[in-house]
């Protein structure tokens, strides 16, 4: 390997890296030996020139380098490939019947600023880091080696890449325009809608979720807020469920779930209608003042996105997550089920479960705990990178 340009850490910066978190940031930097280019590989060492491990370089980021390895190894086409073939070992182990799931999860699988996701025979990707920009004709033709896919789509229409130095870019590239694709998840068919859907198509993290929660809903009146695709919707009433509501503000995910519902025989049980969440739950729970709100559902699932991107805007997230909390349990029967997710990386389970006590409090119910839930396994957590847990949730029964 040639001489790589090297990057010098401050004293104090190393324990991070060391312990596995792959993010050096531009003020842990003491100083480089030469300018490497942006997307550059460079080789990280401590204070007292220790060895920390190889990595790709942007000067334009606040992530000056992502480390990739431990060793001193060279970043090309095999390097990727064994990753890749890492990562799908993984997915093979935990997910053995899976056609639809991550392949690649960023940090989780150690490609920081990658994510691949296979639909059956399409692989959606997406390179959030400058370096693995640059590189991924090379990690298509990985992923077209190892899974061949008719076709490999390119979905880099997200705003964070302007954190890179990025502009945004989506296309083919590797066959032909796929057209309209499909996912199929725990014996369950969704249509993804045109233009692809959410980031890169469906919601993969909550695959094994869907199945967990749709435990609760055989003979029960089912709501489904933010239902999207209809991935709770559906597995509640295949599971079962008497009746299944979903709300969602886009009218074109209802109109995708609605035809979803359709095409696995699940129309009679499973409706969905267009609406802003927090105004439908509003409007169901108005009451007058000698009024009483009737509860209506045994089953409520809230799985809104994320309210909230950054720490700062982290008080508005915990208001907006009370007020669904408090509108959606005035909705639910004795002894029903409220199952909710929290989608942010700032808002840790301990917290977002004290909102939801906290709403509970304040519309005098009791709740039990009755199942906690995490992220699909296609999406690893390396407690190293707390960055890589950020979906959590619960389900609570009304106790009284």
């Amino acid at each position: 390997m040639e001489q790589l340009p090297t990057v010098y850490l401050k004293p104090g910066e190393a324990d991070r890296v060391v312990a596995g978190h792959p993010w050096v940031y531009e003020g842990g930097v003491m100083r480089v030996t030469r300018p490497p280019g942006n997307g550059d590989v460079v080789q990280v060492k401590d204070h007292r020139q220790r060895f920390l491990g190889v990595g790709l370089y942007n000067g334009a980021s606040r992530i000056r380098v992502r480390v990739l390895s431990a060793e001193r190894v060279e970043i090309d086409r095999a390097f990727l490939m064994g990753r890749v073939r890492e990562a799908l070992a993984l997915r093979r182990r935990y997910l053995p019947g899976a056609t639809s799931f991550r392949v690649v999860n960023s940090e989780g699988d150690m490609l920081s600023g990658v994510i691949a996701d296979l639909y059956e025979d399409v692989v959606v990707l997406q390179t959030s880091a400058l370096g693995m920009d640059q590189r991924k004709r090379q990690l298509a033709a990985v992923l077209q080696e190892v899974l061949s896919p008719r076709a490999i789509v390119e979905r880099n229409d997200m705003a964070s890449r302007r954190f890179e130095g990025l502009e945004e870019s989506a296309g083919v590239l590797s066959g032909q325009e796929p057209g309209p694709w499909v996912a199929r998840l725990n014996g369950l068919e969704f249509r993804l809608p045109e233009g692809g859907g959410h980031k890169t198509g469906l919601y993969l993290d909550q695959q094994g979720n869907y199945e967990a929660v749709a435990r609760w809903a055989k003979g029960a009146d089912v709501l489904d807020c933010f239902s999207f695709l209809g991935g709770f919707s559906l597995h509640a009433a295949r599971a079962g469920a008497r009746s299944v509501l979903g709300i969602d503000q886009s009218a074109a995910a209802v109109a995708a779930a609605t035809a979803n519902a359709a095409a696995n025989g699940l129309a009679e049980r499973a409706r969905f209608e267009p609406g802003n969440v927090f105004d439908w739950l509003k409007a169901q729970t108005m009451a007058g003042p000698h009024e009483k709100v009737v509860p209506r559902f045994d089953l409520i699932v809230l799985d809104p996105p994320s309210f909230t991107r950054s720490r700062a805007s982290v008080p508005d997230a915990l208001r907006g997550y009370k007020e669904i909390h408090l509108r959606a349990l005035r909705l639910l029967r004795p002894g029903g089920v409220l199952a909710t997710f929290c989608c942010s990386h700032h808002v840790d389970a301990r917290l977002f479960e004290d909102v939801v006590q906290s709403a509970a409090f304040d519309v005098r119910k009791v709740l039990r705990r009755v199942a906690m839930f995490g992220q699909s396994p296609d999406h690893p957590v390396l407690p190293a990178v707390p960055e890589t847990e950020y979906l959590k949730g619960f389900a609570y029964e009304v106790a009284r």
